[in-house]
């Protein structure tokens, strides 16, 4: 059985929106896309790279799909090895409004999203990953289906966004399972879901 391995950017306030250029996502007037650019360096690089290279198949939502899809069939080069994973490998996209993919190897999932991603961990030998894709996210991570959680924290804050953890988000703990920091001082840290949080007080007992 597969892991589900989930690979996000934010900033120091929580926005997941337009990590990659200006008009990657412009929802809601969103004006500062591109936010991840200047902080791309090699250990960045590095770290991406590591990721990709133990992917099995994809799991994107359909915002992040259009904007791989309109990228990465274009990098022809088969020594980049992002574009050939990306290119070669499956890709599995839940939508009901996708009817025709033109990326080769799309698979579009219309069914119940709990359903299908279980089927999908268990019939895929190694990684299924999803990149971006931050309302997905949020819904696998509320049915419990999220095995590891890259969380790619970039030292900035803008204000405004879609955020990744909103109110109303199902409570969760997670273990950390490792981490580094990039020389542009991107936090790039590895979590394990571990259940609901635990709670505890640091108040002094009352004098009985």
């Amino acid at each position: 059985m597969g892991k589900l391995v989930s690979t996000l950017f934010v900033t120091l306030d929580g926005v997941y929106q337009a990590p990659g250029g200006p008009q990657e996502d412009t929802r809601g007037g969103f004006e500062h896309g591109g936010w991840s650019f200047v902080f791309g360096d090699d250990d960045f690089g590095r770290f991406v790279t590591e990721v990709i290279d133990r992917s099995a198949a994809f799991l994107l939502g359909r915002r992040t799909y259009d904007i791989f899809a309109g990228h990465w069939p274009k990098v022809t080069d088969p020594a980049d090895p992002i574009a050939a994973k990306l290119n070669a490998l499956p890709k599995y996209v839940p939508s009901s409004t996708l009817t025709d993919p033109s990326w080769a190897g799309t698979t579009v999932l219309s069914g119940d999203l709990a359903k299908e991603v279980t089927a999908l961990k268990e019939r895929t030998d190694g990684e299924l990953q999803v990149h971006g894709s931050g309302a997905l996210v949020r819904s696998l991570l509320a049915l419990d289906l999220v095995d590891t959680l890259h969380l790619l924290t970039f030292p900035v804050v803008l204000g405004s966004g879609l955020r990744l953890f909103e109110q109303g988000a199902v409570p969760t703990k997670f273990r950390h399972a490792g981490g580094r920091i990039t020389s542009t001082g991107v936090s790039l840290q590895t979590y394990e879901p571990a259940g609901r949080p635990e709670y505890g007080s640091y108040a002094l007992p009352e004098n009985g």
